[in-house]
């Protein structure tokens, strides 16, 4: 069933993160919340369920992030172990839409790879594989560089990292953190790590297809990065923790 109606009680938890109203509210949080998790999620047209106005209020939550306050907050009060996170990403292809020559040096963050036009989309997940946050890059940004950008590194108090490459481990040893990474097969060197904690990995990588069953996270149809990262955010919100 792909609708979607949140509970008082849900509601009720996710009416802090919310923009106070001043005078009378246009719309219904609830119905606009159910509203666009339904169009992200099977990617219908907006016009299909006809809630007024509720175009403006989406472009509105997501100029002031919403959803990515949202997301945080509830991870923070959630997640049950930040000393150990994991890191990793992955492309998200852009729709011709979304890639258009004319809008490309406008901090979109799309850009060429072998693959077509695509966003990298980096996250950190807590040791169970539920995103803590999420970080876009343009296409042609590798792994490693992405992971040493500081917004991947918001958990704060972590002690132990597990990563799929060791490009960035020095980056992160000056930080105090313990990296769970082996050493490449031709390296030469022995690289001392929990083999079973590195099994887990597995768990972001199935996170990232999770939240790719939204159509409109698993291709990139809007311009914006603001709003992709919004559309990210919501989705990882109503899986993992609500």
């Amino acid at each position: 069933d792909d609708l979607f109606c949140l509970t008082d009680e849900l509601m009720a938890g996710l009416e802090p993160y919310f923009p106070k109203c001043q005078g009378k509210p246009l719309v219904d949080d609830r119905r606009v919340l159910n509203w666009i998790i339904v169009v992200n999620r099977t990617g219908v047209h907006r016009s299909t369920f006809g809630v007024q106005n509720a175009v403006h209020s989406v472009k509105a939550l997501d100029a002031k992030g919403v959803f990515l306050r949202m997301m945080a907050g509830l991870a923070t009060s959630q997640a049950s172990e930040h000393k150990t996170v994991m890191i990793d990403a992955t492309y998200c292809k852009a729709h011709r839409t979304a890639a258009s020559l004319k809008i490309r040096d406008t901090g979109c963050l799309i850009d060429r790879t072998k693959g077509g036009m695509n966003t990298i989309l980096h996250a950190v997940t807590d040791a169970q594989g539920r995103p803590l946050s999420f970080f876009m890059s343009a296409g042609k940004f590798s792994d490693y560089i992405g992971a040493a950008v500081d917004e991947l590194l918001k958990a704060n108090g972590c002690l132990r990292m597990v990563a799929m490459t060791l490009l960035f481990r020095d980056t992160y040893r000056e930080k105090g953190i313990t990296l769970c990474i082996p050493d490449r097969k031709s390296g030469n060197k022995v690289v001392k790590y929990d083999r079973r904690r590195y099994k887990r990995r597995k768990r972001i990588e199935t996170m990232f297809g999770r939240i790719k069953w939204w159509r409109l996270v698993a291709i990139r149809y809007s311009q914006c990065s603001t709003a992709f990262i919004s559309a990210i955010a919501l989705a990882a919100t109503v899986i993992f923790w609500l």
